[in-house]
């Protein structure tokens, strides 16, 4: 008695009968199935016949894959596959040309299966398929379904490609390299091509010299989007099967043959869609296009190279009206270049070289600044002469900038990444542009310089800056832009409120996908958590902070101090020195009771900015605040030295009032702890155990010599 995992229920079907439920016993061997089921219906020698899923792929069952018939399956009783490659071998000789066709297109359906184009390929079918084919005297028709069920012959590579005959394949090309052909026949000979191609290294040969690449950058160019999508996978065949000089030569022959026109103009902008085939070989095209900047990108600058030398000094000399160097001596020399190298933003600057050692992003670095100070050497000038006249701490530098976006560019285009055989995310953009990295970085550059200065940046939130900008250039590229001027237009309207308006939708999206449990848990754990942050704003209140006094000459020259008493009851300020350490409480002055506070002002509400209305900064405005007291007839003026402290101070007041904290930072930090905590909670629901105590901190080292000093520049 069989085990029931043993027995599938099926039903089987055949024209002009009903159909039969059996129970199949995948023990017993398939010729018993089939006498059994032949026996029901009557019919005599069932090796003559076999069994076929009736639905879908409509393959043949053989001992080899009869597990994988599941239950419901339905079956169809069939001729069997030796039986029906015999009949079509016989039909395709006949000289009735109708049943030519008809055993052709048939012949062409059943190729799909490899148990029977094994037994067609057994009987030497294909041979008599590769003869009407060199004979070419059949009707387009009929040759078209010649071509089709060859194909799907080959494509279970029972025979190899490099058997075909030298006649063979210079007819397929004919049928591709001709001007008027049959478009089924040359979307299927198109096809043939590019397995030849991938087959070997000498049919790529052979298939280089018989087809011409103008006429495949032809077939792109008509309206039949199979021809255009066969055209492009034959192309990109070619490309990929190449050695590195050949694919160079093709590169360099596509180029000057407007390649990337043709496909922007026939393909992108075409009245109908790119279908997802075309859209893998654009993806493909793009990918190992933009792979011919890997060795610059894996290239260090060579210090001993003139060339690259001579293109670091040409880039100051465009960034700086310098006097002339010839009659300088070499110390003075060396000294001016070095203050010039340092103000273009050049970590190093008496050696800007080493500033390309990484690799990536390497030479291309070099050769995106480059570009951007030749093409636009105004916008280049301002970007530099801006920022060298800013403060130190707010300058955006140039060249580690250029440095870093050159390396986000690769990372976005996948430069240096060999395409995925599934990959379909091509950039229109891309087909419009023969310098698109470059032209790129030139829109880029200008959008860092933008939100540096949105975001109040100073050089310890170099990374944070970088981020954002990533995220402008991947937000934007993903729509899909067309044109660069589409592109910049859309990259500058994503300013930095824009993006974090976006991250907070984004946020509040994925909280809601959130588990009901983590959700509570989150408004759980917010007043413990806004309670920490409560605290370390008035302890940062009690500790004080020292700001200036802007003078109606805008001058900074005065600084004064503010601290809050340890009960939280007093606000102590004063005027201090410019080189004075941290004063006591003792030391300050003035005081203002904490009950006395009436409001909290920020902006330009601010006493001390509506006197100077109309000739305040947007900067000032935004770190200015104020606390009214003694029923509002006096205040405190106050102008953060940063954003920062900005935050801290009015949260803090806020806490003092019993106000809610609003700023950014708070919400920030609040976002953090949660999510942390969460974790942290997540992380014990799996066992993972959480000590009580935080771990003993160990000893120091006995020396620091192992920390590079960044606070001694070069010279």
């Amino acid at each position: 008695m069989p085990q029931q995992k043993d027995i599938v229920k099926i039903a089987i079907q055949m024209p002009g009968a009903y159909p039969q439920l059996i129970q199949l016993d995948q023990k017993k061997p398939l010729s018993a199935v089939l006498k059994e089921v032949c026996d029901r219906w009557n019919l005599q020698g069932p090796d003559n016949y076999a069994l076929q899923y009736a639905d879908g792929i409509q393959t043949y069952i053989t001992e080899s894959n009869r597990l994988d018939i599941k239950n419901g399956s339905i079956l169809r009783l069939t001729k069997a596959p030796g039986r029906c490659a015999e009949d079509l071998f016989k039909g395709i000789q006949s000289s009735d040309s109708g049943v030519r066709c008809d055993s052709l297109k048939q012949l062409a359906s059943l190729s799909t299966d490899v148990t029977f184009a094994q037994e067609f390929i057994n009987r030497n079918g294909h041979t008599l398929l590769v003869k009407i084919v060199e004979d070419s005297n059949e009707s387009p028709l009929i040759l078209t379904h010649t071509l089709m069920g060859f194909m799907e012959l080959m494509d279970h590579g029972i025979v190899s490609w490099e058997n075909l005959s030298t006649v063979f394949i210079k007819k397929i090309a004919s049928f591709v390299n001709a001007k008027t052909m049959d478009a089924s026949i040359q979307q299927v000979s198109l096809a043939i091509l590019e397995s030849m191609v991938q087959s070997s290294s000498s049919l790529f040969e052979h298939v280089m010299q018989e087809v011409t690449v103008e006429r495949l950058i032809s077939h792109l160019q008509v309206t039949n989007q199979q021809i255009q999508t066969k055209a492009m996978a034959l192309l990109m065949a070619l490309l990929q099967t190449a050695g590195d000089e050949d694919r160079q030569g093709l590169f360099d022959f596509l180029s000057k043959r407007n390649l990337r026109q043709y496909i922007y103009k026939n393909i992108i902008h075409s009245s109908g869609p790119v279908g997802d085939e075309m859209a893998h070989y654009l993806y493909v095209l793009q990918s190992l296009s933009l792979n011919q900047l890997e060795p610059r990108m894996r290239t260090p600058l060579d210090s001993y190279s003139q060339e690259q030398r001579d293109t670091l000094h040409n880039l100051r000399q465009a960034a700086f009206e310098t006097e002339s160097e010839s009659g300088l001596s070499h110390e003075r020399r060396r000294s001016l270049c070095a203050k010039e190298f340092k103000k273009l933003g050049f970590s190093n600057n008496s050696n800007p070289g080493q500033d390309l050692n990484r690799t990536p992003p390497g030479l291309l670095a070099l050769d995106t600044m480059a570009y951007f100070a030749s093409r636009y050497p105004d916008a280049f000038s301002r970007f530099v002469l801006e920022n060298s006249s800013r403060e130190d701490k707010h300058e955006c530098p140039f060249a580690r900038s250029s440095i870093q976006l050159t390396l986000i560019l690769c990372e976005i285009l996948h430069i240096g990444e060999p395409p995925s055989e599934t990959g379909s995310h091509y950039h229109p953009i891309f087909f419009s542009q023969d310098r698109l990295l470059d032209e790129l970085f030139c829109i880029c550059i200008q959008l860092l310089n933008k939100t540096w200065k949105e975001m109040r940046a100073t050089q310890e939130d170099f990374d944070k800056v970088m981020q954002v900008v990533r995220e402008q250039i991947t937000r934007t590229l993903s729509s899909k832009p067309t044109s660069l001027e589409l592109f910049k237009n859309k990259v500058n309207a994503l300013n930095y409120s824009e993006i974090l308006k976006l991250r907070q939708t984004e946020r509040l999206h994925q909280e809601e996908t959130l588990a009901p449990p983590v959700l509570e848990l989150k408004e759980r754990l917010k007043p413990e958590l806004l309670e920490l942050i409560r605290q370390q704003r008035l302890n940062r209140l009690c500790h004080g902070t020292l700001f200036r006094k802007i003078s109606s000459r805008r001058r900074q020259d005065k600084l004064w101090y503010c601290r809050l008493s340890p009960n939280h009851k007093m606000l102590h300020y004063g005027d201090v020195e410019e080189e004075a350490e941290t004063p006591s409480i003792e030391a300050l002055q003035e005081k203002i009771p904490v009950a006395d506070i009436k409001a909290l002002l920020t902006g330009k509400d601010c006493p001390h900015m509506k006197e100077n209305k109309g000739k305040q900064t947007k900067e000032v405005l935004d770190l200015a605040f104020s606390i009214m007291y003694d029923v509002e007839e006096y205040s405190l003026n106050f102008i953060a030295s940063s954003r920062t402290d900005f935050c801290l101070w009015t949260d803090g007041l806020s806490v003092l009032l019993g106000r809610d904290m609003s700023s950014e930072c708070m919400r920030s930090e609040l976002e953090i702890l949660l999510s942390m905590e969460i974790k942290l909670r997540l992380l014990d629901l799996e066992n993972v155990p959480i000590p009580d105590r935080a771990p003993a901190v160990p000893n120091p080292p006995s020396n620091f010599n192992f920390c590079y000093d960044f606070s001694q520049a070069e010279q």
